[in-house]
């Protein structure tokens, strides 16, 4: 029997993908009433520009652990003291920014530096102007929370992942535990995050159903853990490496799917 869910955030709850890429058009645009570029090939730019540097930093390594990506880091502050790594990456961010933008610009043979670094917070505004939800997100709590324990389990820095859901507080009363892996130490795929929720609970892995979005994450990790998995498959992807448990398409699907439990 089920007796509690654990959600992932980012892209299974919360829309993250479309933030950011709402914070990217806007900045885009508003970049090219300023110098002639076309938005989509600066995005295009930035983008590429944005994780080649992320990934030659120190920090990549603990990043990739914690489950922070390059479009994060464009707009995060990192003011955590889990781990000295934050210290260096709220060393790096502001830098990184923007050399990401700049980068980008040059690489459409514009060399602006000051406008690369108004473009870098620019978006970190817009990112936070952009705050989504999933339509159904908030039906599919509401139909759970009085009859399943619902737990968070989010790869990020605390710091960030508590500003997402400051910024989508309605989200916040529903869980009677928020795990994230800066806090932890290790994210998903790693079983970390699982123990130290079913640990604080007092619940078995049986008692337990994860859904999120990553195969690689939060599908691979459960599965580690010993507990049930639904992935959930907006786009129709096809499951390669690893294989879920279940699959739904949108998140009101896990409402009949719960019930077989």
């Amino acid at each position: 029997m089920v007796k509690a869910v654990f959600f992932d955030l980012d892209d299974t709850l919360l829309w993250d993908s479309k933030s950011i890429q709402s914070a990217f058009d806007e900045t885009c645009k508003y970049a090219s009433t300023k110098v002639d570029v076309n938005p989509f090939k600066l995005e295009e730019e930035v983008r590429k520009t944005a994780r080649e540097l992320y990934s030659s930093y120190d920090t990549y390594e603990f990043t990739q652990m914690i489950g922070i990506n390059p479009f994060e880091g464009l707009w995060g502050e990192f003011h955590d003291e889990h781990h000295e790594q934050f210290l260096k990456m709220k060393e790096i961010v502001p830098v990184y920014r923007e050399q990401a933008w700049t980068g980008g610009l040059e690489s459409l043979g514009v060399n602006d530096k000051a406008l690369g670094k108004e473009l870098a917070e620019r978006f970190r505004v817009e990112r936070k102007n952009h705050p989504f939800v999933y339509p159904d997100t908030f039906h599919v709590l509401n139909t759970l929370k009085d009859e399943y324990i619902l737990v968070l389990l989010t790869n990020g820095s605390p710091q960030l992942q508590h500003l997402k859901l400051q910024m989508t507080e309605e989200l916040i009363p529903y869980f009677e535990e928020i795990v994230i892996s800066g806090a932890i130490g290790k994210g998903k795929p790693d079983t970390a995050m699982f123990l130290h929720a079913l640990d604080r609970l007092s619940l078995r892995k049986e008692d337990v159903m994860m859904v999120g979005d990553n195969l690689m994450t939060d599908i691979q990790g459960a599965q580690r853990a010993g507990i049930k998995n639904v992935w959930i498959n907006r786009y129709d992807r096809k499951p390669s490496e690893v294989i879920p448990d279940y699959e739904i398409k949108e998140l009101t699907e896990l409402l009949d799917l719960i019930k077989q439990f």
